[in-house]
């Protein structure tokens, strides 16, 4: 388990602790390589096959994102509309319902810019990008494999590609709310900005134009290969998808979105090393999880989500996934009661939004605000705003679905 716990411990600690050399991708690639090498010795000598299993679902993983990564890159929302709380709200609704289609980061991306320059006449906007990252780089993302990547890893283990629809309810509840509280909000803080911030938003606007629209299709073509092929001809089908919006995206539309590899890099990068270093873990908890006294629903969804608000969500998931099928409950779906995966799916993409490194959009996000100029809180003052806001609504999600 060391390998698994200080992997895990990096990517949470190293980000705060040690940010420029986390920075580059050759470090985390040491990192995860160091860590994952005693792991990959002793499967290579006792069970080559749980390595080759694992490989597989990596090469699925990666793939999936980078293809939603490249496309999505290809796609270029402009525009300045007048940036009234009813604006905003329908903003950050169409962002909560793309992330479920696109991911969490593609959603992210395509949307932040055109929200940031709408509201770059108002003063008061920092709560708009933080209900942002709640709603659209994390809480959206649940009702597809494709939203977040734990629930791709799920996925991958055999759960149906429809089962996650199953969670619409939480979704819609938590949606709902949130988007009901941001518009109360943004609404007193439209009514205190001045007069002449309101008149040049009025003033200064542009209609939204979309760039890459072709690229539409070719995401409408990822959902469709996920969701009907099978491996190997899935990832066939996402390399090719990927190269033909390569292809056929004009590179200023990837330019002006400052589109590099750097991140699915990153991802890919740090992922080895999970994906390697959880091998032994999974099969300790599966062996195992009856011991550490988690059976309840509720029980799942804190400890998942508790854990996801600070490691990485996917590797949270599979833990307690595999924890679930330690307990021989009644085998509904992949090993464990429909409830039981409904809880840890929601505690791990939900709270993912309580801090900053709870899931990879929510930094990319914070850094595109700060390089727009917009004052936003530290790692701690951020999760006084998710203590305030989220924590009531994941305690309201508790007693209506998790009892």
């Amino acid at each position: 388990m060391a390998p698994f716990v200080a992997l895990l411990f990096a990517i949470a600690v190293c980000p705060l602790a040690l940010p420029h050399w986390w920075e580059s991708n050759r470090n985390k690639l040491w990192v995860a390589l160091g860590l994952g090498f005693p792991v990959l010795v002793v499967y290579l000598a006792r069970e080559p096959g749980a390595l080759v299993r694992t490989a597989e679902d990596y090469v699925s993983f990666i793939l999936l994102l980078a293809s939603l990564f490249v496309i999505s890159g290809g796609i270029r929302l402009r525009g300045d509309l007048v940036a009234t709380p009813l604006t905003n709200t329908a903003f950050l609704g169409l962002g909560a319902m793309l992330a479920s289609v696109i991911g969490t980061t593609g959603a992210s991306m395509l949307l932040i810019r055109p929200l940031i320059q709408t509201n770059q006449e108002r003063r008061r906007v920092t709560h708009t990008v933080i209900f942002f990252i709640f709603l659209v780089s994390n809480i959206g993302g649940m009702l597809t494999p494709l939203g977040d990547p734990p629930l791709f890893l799920g996925y991958l283990e055999g759960v149906p590609f429809t089962w996650t629809f199953r969670l619409w309810k939480p979704w819609a509840v938590m949606i709902g709310i949130l988007l009901l509280t941001y518009f109360v909000w943004d609404s007193t803080q439209y009514a205190r900005e001045g007069l002449s911030a309101l008149q040049r938003d009025r003033t200064q606007t542009e209609p939204l134009r979309l760039q890459g629209g072709l690229n539409i299709v070719w995401l409408g073509l990822v959902v469709g290969a996920v969701a009907l092929l099978h491996a190997p001809l899935r990832e066939v089908a996402l390399v090719g998808l990927a190269g033909l919006s390569l292809w056929r995206t004009p590179r200023a539309t990837r330019l002006a979105n400052r589109f590099t590899f750097g991140p699915i890099i990153e991802v890919a990068v740090v992922f080895l090393g999970i994906f390697l270093t959880m091998i032994p873990a999974l099969e300790i908890l599966r062996r195992r999880g009856d011991e550490l006294g988690v059976r309840e629903p509720w029980q799942f969804f804190w400890t998942a989500g508790t854990l996801s608000s600070f490691l990485d969500n996917a590797p949270t998931y599979m833990t307690f996934l595999a924890l679930g099928q330690g307990l021989r409950l009644p085998d509904e779906v992949v090993g464990v009661p429909h409830v039981i995966l409904a809880a840890i799916s929601v505690g791990a993409v939900a709270m993912g939004a309580n801090t900053y490194i709870g899931n990879a959009p929510n930094f990319m996000v914070k850094s595109i605000a700060d390089e727009a100029g917009i004052k936003m809180p530290s790692f701690f003052g951020y999760m006084r705003y998710s203590a305030l806001i989220l924590l009531p609504l994941f305690v309201l999600v508790t007693l209506l679905f998790f009892r």
